[in-house]
């Protein structure tokens, strides 16, 4: 927690004032790292009330590899209710990216199936990669993916996680 207040303190104190596509405008630091050690806890915020349900079915929903937000709001998530179209669709986002990323040569390549077999199979590998940032793609999606990309590393038989985020609204938590 202590770690996500400094950020916040940080981007006040320090972050550059930018224009965006909104008109708002941001205020932002640049390439900001955190660390958290699982064994030690699990990094919620405790600032504001967190609907857990709704993290829960993102995640799920991602990686079930959907793109549109029915399943989200038979389950009382709407979060991504403001960037559907008129039938629920976003595009080519997070699920489609991680589960069926087309190839120029039309195959499609399921990112996580291929992790997991990855971490299970050759764990000394520096491949553990999942992207959601694919440049063919980005203009078709309702909103491009703010954590693009994360990759795994397994050391003495725990396993890592770094992940990579070009955008968070760490004010609203």
């Amino acid at each position: 927690m202590l770690q996500y207040l400094t950020l916040l303190e940080k981007v006040m104190n320090e972050g550059a004032t930018r224009d965006d596509r909104t008109g708002t405008g941001t205020k932002s630091v640049f390439g900001y790292q955190m660390r958290f050690d699982l064994s030690e806890g699990f990094p919620l915020l405790t600032t504001k009330k967190l609907h857990l349900r709704s993290i829960i079915h993102e995640l799920l929903w991602f990686l079930s590899g959907n793109t549109n937000i029915s399943y989200l709001k038979e389950n009382g998530v709407s979060i991504w209710d403001d960037w559907a179209d008129e039938n629920g669709d976003l595009g080519p986002v997070y699920g489609y990216q991680w589960r069926s990323w087309h190839t120029p040569d039309g195959r499609q390549i399921d990112q996580i199936k291929n992790l997991v077999e990855q971490l299970k199979n050759n764990p000394d590998s520096r491949r553990h990669i999942v992207s959601a940032w694919n440049p063919a793609d980005v203009d078709d999606m309702a909103l491009p993916p703010c954590h693009c990309l994360f990759q795994f590393y397994i050391a003495d038989g725990k396993l890592s996680c770094q992940l990579y985020q070009r955008s968070a609204d760490i004010f609203l938590g």
